[in-house]
């Protein structure tokens, strides 16, 4: 059958419009092209709005200077509540950027609380079709879940868009993002004057080593996904956590709900990152529990490898981690290998 110009035409379009994206050779896991200098990424917010406008030309300052162009998502300036905008208006500013072939990536200016309202809304054959790599954390663990469940591409758990992006920070996402660099992943090493250094020291709950794909983010909008179908399978995963606020109690609650939904058991290992101001009342009291207590408690008995205090989470600069790709921690040492690169 001989195809007329126009289709020929039409056909070239649609290879050429395609996006470039590959499948890891362990199965089906899609891995989104790398960032290259001036690729342009589009600037979401799924959950809580932005403080002011300001803070938005910030970041695209921030943009600008790690080497790539913003693109404002329609709604981005938009407010309802405390939400940056209605639940439609952020889910098609999700689906928009994903739908534009201009947009290479997709980064989340904040976090908050609102990103799960919009899983029910997003077009998941379409984002399934063209994976692209989205940055963020906090709040954005709900789109990461869901890409992982739904999608099965790449994502990347690092700083927001209107985070503090220090130089570590930018280092660490570059080599990620764009190098496609499978480093080992150490904490830095503590500045306080002191004889014996407490900063960004890490904790063994059980030694071992482990492997298996980078599953997780915050605990709380973790928690709130189990039993829904944006929770994806942590068979044989590396489960991740982190969180902020949060008193010891309630981290107790997480951490059992998570137990008797049946993730903890499966898992092959865990990091549990930064817990900022995990603090209740009752702190300092006898007979209370601290954090550490609760996480030997509940990650102990698991038989897995497992450790505290890896540098992620509600911090000034973090790792970034690419969710779903392969992985080997030490808890002895507290470090993170990575086994693949997150992109192509």
């Amino acid at each position: 059958m001989q195809l007329s110009r126009r289709e020929i035409l039409a056909t070239l379009a649609m290879a050429a419009a395609a996006p470039s994206h590959a499948a890891s050779p362990a199965g089906g896991l899609v891995k989104p092209r790398r960032l290259r200098p001036g690729d342009t990424i589009g600037l979401i917010e799924p959950a809580s709005a932005s403080d002011e406008l300001f803070q938005l030309t910030m970041v695209e300052e921030m943009v600008a200077a790690i080497g790539l162009k913003a693109r404002r998502a329609p709604n981005l300036a938009s407010r309802h509540g405390y939400l940056g905008g209605t639940d439609e208006s952020r889910a098609a500013d999700v689906n928009a950027m994903f739908r534009d072939p201009q947009v290479k990536a997709v980064f989340a200016v904040r976090g908050g609380w609102g990103s799960a309202r919009i899983l029910p809304l997003l077009d998941w054959p379409m984002i399934r079709a063209n994976p692209k790599l989205v940055l963020g954390f906090s709040d954005i663990t709900a789109l990461h879940m869901a890409i992982a469940a739904k999608a099965g591409f790449v994502t990347l758990h690092g700083p927001n868009a209107g985070s503090a992006w220090g130089t570590a920070s930018v280092e660490h996402f570059r080599a990620i993002a764009f190098d496609g660099a499978t480093p080992l992943l150490v904490n830095p090493p503590g500045t306080e004057n002191r004889l014996v250094q407490r900063l960004w020291r890490t904790q063994t709950i059980r030694s071992g080593r482990a492997r298996g794909r980078l599953l997780g983010g915050n605990l709380t909008v973790l928690t709130a996904l189990a039993g829904t179908e944006y929770m994806p399978d942590f068979s044989g995963a590396i489960l991740f956590l982190e969180d902020v606020d949060e008193a010891e109690y309630r981290i107790d609650r997480m951490l059992t709900q998570l137990g008797q939904a049946g993730v903890l058991g499966k898992v092959a290992g865990v990091v549990f990152g930064q817990c900022t101001n995990c603090t209740g009342s009752s702190s300092g009291r006898y007979g209370g529990f601290t954090v550490t207590d609760l996480l030997i408690h509940h990650l102990g008995r698991l038989g897995v490898p497992a450790y505290q205090g890896a540098w992620f989470g509600h911090i000034a600069d973090q790792f970034t981690l690419p969710v779903g790709a392969m992985a080997e921690i030490d808890a002895a040492t507290g470090t993170i290998l990575l086994l693949e690169p997150a992109v192509v």
